[in-house]
């Protein structure tokens, strides 16, 4: 590969090496059609015949009028038309478009020092940023197609979900003994199913009352005053002795509450309202 300076080039020289480059890709594509074995290599310039060295002479003077312009166009200018000019050439003569790219890239870097590095690296950055926009993309379809998914599992669950003995128009209903609660939507359409649940303890104190009840209070931030401040967060009670959905941990039965997963307490507290039927059997 043909190594420079910007110091060490001359107008002069920059100029002749300007117009050996475009020549070669002027002539380039004539050469291309050629069918013969050696189509696809670089002439080798010190055993062209007469002819063909008359179209050298011929396209290098054309090259040269086009020098002064050259000069002229800003660096992405020369950039769009170094790209322009590989391209076309890479359509007629692959072979040659490689082998001469080198010898254009270096020439770009006399006349406009560091283009080629900066170029590229634009080029790589441009290619990292489309990979990771396509990455976002897929993984973004990925999720909403599992949620999709999961949607319509949640909606063959609910269809076929064994309500047991809880009236269609209860709005909450909770299943002591198969340790299962759900909501309704007061016609008897289960709209959620809580992944777990914790009633009270199985003893005569602690134990979560079961019949039909109604929402009394919602207390988002609520404490139990009775075990040292204990919280319960989104509290939904449902008797005036204490009872009520929150959050806490469902590995664990209550003293009489029913205890739901963090997203399963907010759904509950969002969900319910003052005067909602509980059913708990």
């Amino acid at each position: 590969m043909l190594k420079f300076t910007l110091s060490s080039a001359s107008l002069k020289m920059r100029r002749a090496l300007i117009a050996m480059v475009a020549a070669i890709t002027l002539i380039a594509a004539p050469l291309a059609s050629s069918q013969s074995a050696s189509a696809q290599e670089m002439p080798n310039f010190e055993r062209m015949s007469s002819d063909i060295q008359s179209q050298v002479d011929s396209r290098v003077n054309q090259a040269r009028a086009q020098v002064e312009e050259f000069f002229g166009n800003t660096r992405d200018q020369a950039w769009n038309a170094r790209n322009d000019v590989l391209r076309e050439l890479q359509k007629l003569n692959p072979a040659a478009a490689k082998t001469i790219q080198p010898h254009i890239d270096n020439l770009l870097n006399v006349v406009f020092p560091g283009l080629v590095q900066e170029k590229k690296a634009e080029e790589r950055a441009a290619r990292d940023a489309a990979a990771r926009a396509n990455a976002e993309r897929a993984n973004a379809e990925r999720a909403r197609a599992q949620q999709a998914a999961q949607r319509a599992e949640a909606d063959r669950r609910a269809r076929n979900f064994d309500t047991g003995s809880c009236p269609a128009d209860a709005k909450v209903c909770v299943d002591i003994d198969g340790r299962r609660t759900w909501l309704q939507d007061g016609r008897g359409t289960v709209t959620y199913v809580s992944p777990s649940m914790a009633p009270g303890r199985n003893n005569p104190t602690e134990r979560t009352p079961r019949g039909t009840f109604t929402v009394t209070r919602k207390v988002k931030d609520e404490i139990s005053y009775e075990f040292n401040n204990a919280p319960m967060p989104y509290a939904v009670y449902f008797t005036n002795n204490g009872h009520a959905f929150h959050m806490g941990d469902p590995a664990y039965d209550s003293a009489g509450c029913v205890r739901l997963p963090g997203g399963a307490a907010e759904r509950y507290f969002a969900h319910l309202n003052i005067g909602d039927k509980v059913y708990i059997y």
